[in-house]
Order: structure tokens, then C-alpha cells, then sequence
């Protein structure tokens, strides 16, 4: 009996245990947080989509490395390196990792991790130039990508050498003008430039580096808990040998050939245009799915704005005719990327409050486009003889019902080609929403180029993919207006 009471107590406390633990394990899982890390979408071996459009990169294994080290959750938020450090300046997300080099500016604005990689800035031009070091390139013009290092090293020299500076957004864009001929040389952090020569590039590296840096991940100011654990996770995986085991799988031992073959995993096998078409047709219909997505909510709601404001102005009403004039000066009078900028990154600075990037996008064409609809329905329903309202009045219709009655119809016919033409700007304008982080199919375009560095043949696609809906909408505009007028 004793010795079944002893072993019963010993089953129940073991029981007991690891019921505790559980609880306590599945309670901590429950309370892990997810943080939500901006990144780039073109640094490739950083951060870019493998052939199988998944991001992988040093930065991206590293900060998953790190939440699984310090046992919280990450959702990785591919934004492009402008658009992920305005989000974080304007608390849309948590951190960003994008080969950001640590600089007072940035420790002034965002909590610094500890450094975890070093890089230098080199030059490089094409395979075929005679010229062999920075001198060369005195009085000549070089490429640089916004916001980088390796801008701010060769702003600082440019007085020194006589160089014209050109910037550009994404590194394909960069490499390609010195490839063009537009520029002599393109100025890279030295792994990327590396990366961009073993996947094809046609440049030669012809400096040492310069402006030796240190990488840092940025966390929202004032989060000091997320920076603890950044920063204690990068020692624990730098201790471990996991931090070199990743670097490894991307750069291989640093020499050209061992980039080459550490990168055969995340290339296409078949560089033709046939061959990356097979590849990539998955990725750009996904990204042409966003554009069409954007494309009929944002036409909808512009369209509802458009009649709206338009029918305003078109009242004879003094102060309703000043609002609609001033609304559609505003909106048809800003640039589309500074409003995108300014909704997406300006309101929830001021306001605290996040904006989803598709919402913001949506708000940015509604206003946008809402301003030239209403500018067109203000002018159609001005085009109508004024005779027309007269006549209705005078028969006694009071002005609601002669509008509706009498003019609309007839405005109408006017409009219809009109807003079929705005359907088409409005998915040309979706483009620009690249710039806040959307994936839709200029953006797509961009991520697989950057993988790839087949600018020409993928700018191609990504063209013709345009070209084929806008012809398809001029056909349905052609159509319309022979049913109207028939």
C-alpha cells in the first residue's frame, strides 16, 4: 500500500509537472508579440525573392534567426529602402533591416542595434572601360542609389574629383546607366556590387573600399525592449556560429566564384526571355492582380468622389462652387508621389495612427483621380446647353429634378469616353505606388530584376503585360462610344 501511494505521488507531481510546463510554455507562445521589420526589396544578398518569389538574404535569415533566439515573432514587410525608413520615422512598423548603415542622423531618429556587418563602398564600370581607379573619373558622372552610404561617400567627394551625381531608387537602375553608357561609373556597399557581378552584371570593381561602415538593424525610437533583444540576439548568434553560417550561404568565402555558386540555389536556371517568362509568370500575375485590385476600388471610389464634387460645382451655389474648385485644384494640382508620401507616412506621424499600405494607396488614387472625374463631370454637365435648364425650369421643375432629368442624360454622353480614359490613367498611376511599398506589378517587376539583373527582358514583360489591358480598355472605350452615339 505504501509503495502504491509512493509511486501513485510521484505519477501525479510528474503529471503535474509537465502539465505546468505546458501551460506555462503555451502561455508564453500566446504571448510571444509580433513585431512587424521593414525591408528592402532590390539589395540583394541582403534582401531580395529567390526564383521561387520567397525574400531570403543575409538580413532577412538574420532577423528570423534573432526572433527565434529571443522567442518573439517577426513579420518581415518587403517595403524598398525609402518607403521602410519613412514607415518606421512615421510608426507604421516596429524596425528596419535594409544594410543600413549606422550614422548620428539615424541614431537621432531611430534606436541603433549593435553593428553586425561591416561593409566599404567600391566602385565599379563597365568590363570594357579603361578606367582603373577614382581619379580616372575626375569631371565625369557617376551613379549612386538614394540614401545609401555609398551616396552620402560620393556626395562628400564629388567637389574634390569635379563629379556629376545622378540617384536613383533601386540598384538595377544604378548598374544599368553605367552599363548604357549614361554614366562612368556606379558606386555600391562591396558585397551587393559583388553579388550584382556573379549574377551577370557586366562591371568590373576598380576601387578599394572606402567609407568603411558598420550595418545596423533600426528600431522605433523609444522601443528599447525590441532593441535589447536585437541586440542580444545578434551576440547569441554571432557566439553560436549561426550569424556566419548565414553570411556564408550568400557570400560564400567572399571570392567571386564561391558567390557564384552560393547563389545558383536563388537563380533561374534559364536566363532566355522565354525561359524567365516560364519563371516568373507566376510572380508578375500576382503583381498584376495588385494593380487590377487597386486599379477597380480605387476607379470606384474616384468615380463616386468625381460625381460628387462635380455635381457641387455644378450648383447655383456660390460656396459649393468654391469647394469643388478648390478640391479639384488641390488633388489635380499635387504630384501623385507626395501625396502617397504624405498620406501613408506625413498623417500617422502627426496623428499616431497606422495607415495599411493598400489604404493608403486606395485614398491616394481617390483623390487623385476623384479630381480629374469631377473636373470632367463638372465640364460635361457645363457643355450642355444652358437653354436646357432653362427650358426645364420654366416648365416648372425645380433644379434637382431638372438636373436629373434633363441634363444628366444628356452630360452623360459626353463623359462616358472620358471615364473610360480614366480607368486607364488610373492603372497606369498605380505604378507609382511602388514608392510606399506596394507589390503591385512595377514593384514585382523591380524584385525579380533584382535578383536576376535582367533589367531589358523583364522591363519587356512588365510592358507588354501593360500594354495588352490598355489595349483591351481602348477597345471597350471604342465600343462604348459607338453604343452611346448610335
Amino acid at each position: 500500500m505504501k509503495r502504491n501511494w509512493f509511486w501513485t505521488a510521484v505519477i501525479t507531481l510528474f503529471v503535474g509537472m509537465v502539465a505546468l510546463v505546458t501551460t506555462q510554455t503555451s502561455t508564453v507562445r500566446a504571448a510571444a508579440k509580433t513585431y512587424t521589420i521593414g525591408t528592402d526589396v532590390t539589395f540583394a544578398p541582403f534582401e531580395f525573392a529567390n526564383k521561387d518569389n520567397k525574400y531570403v538574404g543575409i538580413d532577412i535569415d538574420l532577423m528570423h534567426a534573432i526572433a527565434k533566439e529571443e522567442g518573439f515573432n517577426v513579420n518581415i514587410k518587403p517595403l524598398g529602402f525609402n518607403a521602410a525608413v519613412q514607415s518606421l520615422e512615421a510608426g507604421q512598423i516596429d524596425g528596419t533591416i535594409a544594410g543600413m548603415s549606422i550614422t548620428p542622423e539615424r541614431k537621432a531618429k531611430f534606436e541603433m542595434s549593435d553593428p553586425y556587418y561591416t561593409s566599404g563602398v567600391v566602385g565599379a564600370v563597365k568590363k570594357n572601360s579603361t578606367i582603373k581607379s577614382l581619379a580616372d573619373l575626375r569631371g565625369k558622372k557617376v551613379a549612386v542609389k538614394t540614401g545609401t552610404s555609398s551616396a552620402d561617400y560620393i556626395n562628400s567627394i564629388k567637389s574634390k574629383y569635379n563629379l556629376t551625381v545622378v540617384t536613383f531608387d533601386d540598384s538595377n537602375n544604378v548598374y544599368q546607366d553605367v552599363i548604357t553608357g549614361n554614366s562612368a561609373a556606379c558606386f555600391e556597399d562591396q558585397p551587393v556590387m559583388q553579388y550584382g557581378i556573379a549574377t551577370g552584371l557586366a562591371l568590373k570593381i576598380v576601387t578599394k573600399p572606402a567609407e568603411s561602415g558598420s550595418y545596423g538593424i533600426a528600431i522605433k525610437k523609444g522601443d528599447k525592449h525590441l532593441l535589447n533583444m536585437v541586440n542580444d540576439g545578434i551576440k547569441k548568434l554571432k557566439a553560436n556560429g549561426k550569424y556566419d553560417k548565414i553570411v556564408a550561404k550568400y557570400l560564400g568565402n567572399g571570392s567571386t566564384k564561391s558567390q557564384e555558386k552560393a547563389n545558383k540555389s536563388t537563380q533561374e536556371t534559364n536566363h532566355s526571355f522565354l525561359g524567365l517568362l516560364k519563371t516568373n509568370s507566376g510572380t508578375l500575375l500576382q503583381g498584376l492582380g495588385e494593380t487590377l485590385l487597386l486599379t477597380i476600388v480605387a476607379i470606384l471610389c474616384a468615380t463616386i468622389v468625381g460625381i460628387l464634387i462635380g455635381l457641387l460645382g455644378a450648383t447655383p451655389n456660390k460656396f459649393a462652387q468654391g469647394t469643388a474648385t478648390t478640391f479639384i485644384y488641390i488633388f489635380r494640382g499635387l504630384p501623385l508621389m507626395v501625396l502617397a508620401l504624405f498620406i501613408y507616412t506625413g498623417i500617422p506621424s502627426l496623428t499616431g495612427t497606422k495607415i495599411p499600405a493598400f489604404i493608403a494607396g486606395i485614398i491616394t488614387l481617390t483623390l487623385n483621380e476623384g479630381a480629374y472625374t469631377a473636373a470632367f463631370v463638372k465640364g460635361g454637365i457645363e457643355s450642355v446647353d444652358n437653354g436646357q435648364m432653362e427650358a426645364a425650369r420654366s416648365l416648372g421643375l425645380p433644379w434637382s429634378k431638372a438636373m436629373r432629368r434633363v441634363i444628366l442624360p444628356q452630360g452623360i454622353k459626353i463623359m462616358i469616353p472620358s471615364f473610360i480614359n480614366q480607368f486607364i490613367i488610373t492603372l497606369k498611376d498605380t505604378s507609382i505606388l511602388s514608392v510606399i511599398g506596394l507589390l503591385e506589378l512595377t514593384q514585382t517587376g523591380k524584385i525579380i530584376i533584382a535578383r536576376n539583373m535582367e533589367g531589358f527582358k523583364i522591363w519587356t514583360m512588365v510592358a507588354l503585360i501593360y500594354l495588352i489591358i490598355i489595349t483591351v480598355l481602348t477597345w471597350l472605350s471604342n465600343w462604348v462610344q459607338k453604343k452611346v452615339n448610335a
